[in-house]
């Protein structure tokens, strides 16, 4: 019976079964609870996101080979109340995220975009291009860019980068200004960038985003100091004076004239408008056939010597370089398609979140740049220099026009002149 049980206790087997009981024993004491769940992956200051359902704006890699032991979707718990969008962003590390609808890629617009010096490891970008020849281009000239800057030093990396395709055809042909413009094209055109806008917003904006910059493709100056200087105003949305830079040939220099009209305070000349059109009918800012006498913030501006911190409250804002709190579009503010109060766009957006509570507010004073289209700018001067006055300023009833709104109305003129072809 002794040597029965001996010959037990040599057995391989037995030796085999002790040392791996020994070994679980070892790893289950004395192993990491950290190391055994590769949750999240480190990227920089920030946490990637290690499964494809989490949030757009933290960082996602996929796996070449998927496994069949992968975790499970995880389940993370946020706490919107403890979200802050305050007037000192940087100092709060608050989220950003800058939003770009691009028909076409401008070296000029990454670099702007490069230069903010807000910390890049608390913005995320998002874009979404047509799906056309021209979007292709845009494509690829984009993802050129991404890669390059992706792959500096993680102080110039940007948190995250979404590149979205549209699931629509672009409503016109051309995206050359002066067919962008017309006005039989207003309505088509900027229900397709509402469209553009909201399957952007709705698939980027995460629960962290404390802001969100939309920043057209074209802009292609700003103040380094942009989102600081917007946020410092501490307003649930705001936006800056956007001008355009072209070359006056009589004085063989640059200059600057008003681009963005959509940024303006109503009139009871509009509202009565507004009364007598159908329901599907929009209004629209800057053409002769619809005088609407608002004032637009784009001939607000005092000079080059305007105090830049001057803010007016605004009922209809563009979307060039437009600060917005992420609160705003989480309460359900997006950009109409379609007739919101006769308004669409961002415009119509304006006036969806005054519905729900938020105001608008402009810089008259403080400028972002936008480009020069050269042929196409000069068919649309030619249209604005054609244009009464009286449908590009305001009311004298209505509002005051001062000395600054008087010297902007001029310039308008001068440029519109020199641009035009001899």
């Amino acid at each position: 019976m002794a040597s029965s049980r001996a010959s037990r206790r040599r057995n391989p087997v037995t030796v085999v079964l002790l040392l791996m009981l020994l070994i679980g024993f070892f790893v289950f004491f004395f192993s990491s609870p950290e190391s055994s769940t590769p949750a999240r992956i480190r990227h920089g200051a920030q946490e990637a996101a290690s499964n494809i359902l989490s949030p757009a704006s933290f960082p996602f890699r996929r796996t070449k080979k998927p496994s069949a032991n992968a975790s499970a979707p995880p389940v993370v718990h946020y706490q919107l109340g403890n979200i802050t969008a305050t007037s000192d962003p940087v100092g709060n590390r608050e989220s950003i995220l800058v939003l770009t609808p691009l028909a076409r890629f401008y070296p000029e617009y990454w670099a702007n975009l490069l230069a903010l010096n807000y910390p890049h490891e608390l913005i995320s970008l998002g874009f979404i291009i047509p799906k056309d020849s021209a979007g292709n281009a845009a494509c690829k000239a984009l993802q050129e860019q991404v890669a390059k800057t992706q792959a500096t030093p993680s102080s110039q990396r940007f948190a995250s980068v979404t590149i979205m395709r549209q699931d629509f055809e672009p409503p016109l042909g051309s995206q050359l200004e002066s067919e962008r413009h017309k006005m039989a094209n207003q309505k088509a055109r900027r229900a397709a960038m509402s469209k553009a806008r909201n399957s952007l917003l709705f698939t980027t904006l995460g629960p962290s985003t404390a802001w969100v910059l939309w920043l057209d493709g074209d802009i292609v100056e700003t103040p380094h100091t942009l989102i600081q200087d917007l946020a410092g105003h501490d307003k649930p949305i705001i936006v800056p004076n956007c001008y355009q830079r072209f070359l006056d040939k009589e004085k063989n220099q640059w200059e600057v004239r008003p681009y963005d009209y959509n940024s303006w305070v109503d009139s009871s000349t509009a509202r009565e408008l507004g009364e007598k059109m159908g329901k599907d009918d929009i209004l629209l800012e800057g053409y002769a056939e619809m005088a609407t006498y608002r004032s637009l913030m784009a001939f607000m501006a005092d000079g080059q010597d305007g105090d830049e911190s001057k803010e007016v409250k605004l009922d209809g804002v563009g979307g060039t370089a437009l600060l917005v709190k992420a609160d705003v579009h989480r309460d359900g503010a997006m950009f109409p398609p379609f007739a919101f109060y006769h308004l669409i766009e961002t415009e119509g957006f304006a006036k969806m979140a005054s519905r729900l509570g938020w105001s608008s507010w402009g810089l008259p004073n403080y400028f972002v740049s936008f480009l020069l289209h050269v042929l196409a700018a000069c068919m649309h001067a030619s249209t604005i220099a054609n244009t009464p006055r009286s449908t590009i300023t305001m009311n004298e009833n209505e509002a005051s026009t001062g000395p600054g709104v008087l010297h902007a109305i001029r310039c308008l003129s001068i440029y519109a002149v020199t641009c035009l072809p001899r």
